[in-house]
């Protein structure tokens, strides 16, 4: 009987994926069905199948969307909108590409752009952003020197999930910390030490392929102060300080920088802070809603149903800890939370494994019905930080596993937005640029190798 209603408590999820994926199929396009009205549908569902009566149905629903830990998602993702409009609005994006595009050898052209998206990508924390920025100008190489469209619109695509994955700005790297209630800088050194070898062995191809290419590129004007925002949050977020005050000191910076090249006014400014805020409007909502359905979802028993069905193969005998994905987080920032709780009878090391590879799969499932990294993230994060929890895994880790698979499978999908973005700009079809991936590829693959492999524990 509990099963059962375990089972039913988690129906909510496949309401979810059930309207999204189905409509989406039915109407051959994954971006007519906005996320929001599927996680809207799905939370009144969850709140008509639970049990109680309706006020206290609701007020569990409304507890969870107002935790402190999912507003404080809503005030990162408020401060990461305004910062990356404003900084695109004093052409940021613009100097970044111009100034590095300046110094990048003939011969040099495939590791060079590379190179470029996924320093642009980990500045900005946006793929999409970032192959809008770079795409045309990978084309239009591409057109004067006579290379594929795809291949080139490939190197920036696998360039963008770069910074996808590993920047401090990133919507990824924001929902996984905090689902993981882990630092960011933390999740960061661990992510890289997945990322390293992938990106290093790509970089190393394009280098070979890059040999005896002779192309004359003539960028714009390059404005080398207007990099300062970037690097400002590049290196205090390396640095350690909170989230929350890096993107407020970089709004600020942008608007000083705005006012001495006279790129952006007070007032332009202020239009500037208020439509990216309003870029950020849907994850917010659907955040929210999340975190209300996952509340639903948890008190009715879902969470410990599915993380007892997905390990019971790892013959893990001991309890499930009483945590939550949504309740008594640390402060912003905090570190000393980083690894779970020791337990008696430590899992063994294929138990981790096979816990790891259970968390891999479900974010990885979830980001093919949805087409978005970061919903998957948040979808499934209240349920890895359960597996974690009850196999003493590190949340470092585990933060970087969601986040390098959920990257991995969202640049691999023709009907993601990355790859329908670079194919519209490039001027081919999605599956034609997918062949070229080399860098999602080796991502996927070295972030499995990591799971098999011995690893150090943190």
């Amino acid at each position: 009987m509990k099963d059962k209603k375990g089972l039913l408590a988690l129906t909510p999820l496949l309401v979810f994926l059930g309207v999204y994926l189905v409509t989406s199929i039915l109407i051959k396009d994954f971006y007519k069905v906005p996320v929001a009205s599927a996680f809207l549908l799905a939370s009144v569902y969850a709140v008509l199948i639970s049990r109680g009566s309706l006020r206290e149905r609701i007020d569990i629903f409304s507890e969870g969307a107002g935790n402190s830990k999912v507003l404080l998602m809503v005030w990162i993702f408020i401060l990461a909108g305004a910062f990356a409009q404003t900084a695109k609005d004093i052409g940021a994006i613009d100097a970044t590409v111009n100034l590095t595009l300046k110094v990048i050898p003939s011969s040099m052209l495939f590791a060079g752009l590379f190179f470029t998206a996924c320093f642009i990508s980990m500045s900005v924390g946006t793929s999409v952003g970032t192959i809008v920025a770079l795409a045309p100008i990978a084309t239009g190489i591409a057109q004067e020197a006579g290379f594929s469209e795809a291949f080139m619109a490939a190197i920036i695509v696998g360039g963008a999930f770069f910074g996808d994955n590993l920047s401090f700005i990133s919507d990824t790297t924001i929902a996984a910390t905090k689902a993981l209630d882990c630092a960011m800088k933390d999740k960061f050194k661990a992510n890289i030490r997945i990322v390293a070898p992938a990106v290093l062995l790509v970089f190393a191809i394009y280098v070979i392929k890059g040999i005896g290419v002779d192309v004359d590129v003539d960028p714009g004007a390059a404005e080398p102060v207007k990099l300062i925002p970037y690097l400002l949050v590049l290196v205090l977020a390396l640095a350690g300080m909170d989230v929350l005050m890096i993107l407020s000191l970089g709004i600020g910076v942008n608007l000083l920088i705005g006012l001495l090249t006279g790129s952006l006014g007070w007032a332009d400014w202020l239009s500037s802070v208020g439509e990216g805020i309003g870029g950020m409007g849907s994850l917010i909502i659907v955040t929210l809603l999340a975190g209300g359905m996952m509340a639903l979802i948890r008190a009715g028993g879902g969470l410990e149903w599915i993380v007892g069905t997905l390990t019971r193969r790892l013959a893990l005998t001991r309890r499930l800890a009483p945590t939550s994905a949504v309740h008594d987080a640390p402060a912003a920032g905090s570190s000393s939370v980083a690894a779970s709780p020791a337990a008696p009878g430590a899992p063994s090391r294929r138990q981790r494994r096979g816990a790891e590879l259970s968390i891999a799969a479900l974010v990885s499932l979830a980001n093919l019905c949805t087409a978005n990294n970061t919903i998957a993230i948040i979808t499934v994060g209240g349920i890895a930080k359960d597996i974690a929890d009850r196999f003493s895994l590190d949340r470092r880790r585990v933060a970087s596993i969601l986040d390098t698979f959920s990257c991995f499978v969202q640049g691999l999908i023709p009907y993601g937005a990355q790859l329908l973005m670079a194919s519209g700009l490039a001027g081919v079809g999605a599956a034609a640029i997918i062949r070229y991936l080399y860098y999602p590829f080796a991502l996927g693959l070295v972030a499995l190798a990591a799971i098999f492999l011995p690893s150090r524990r943190h």
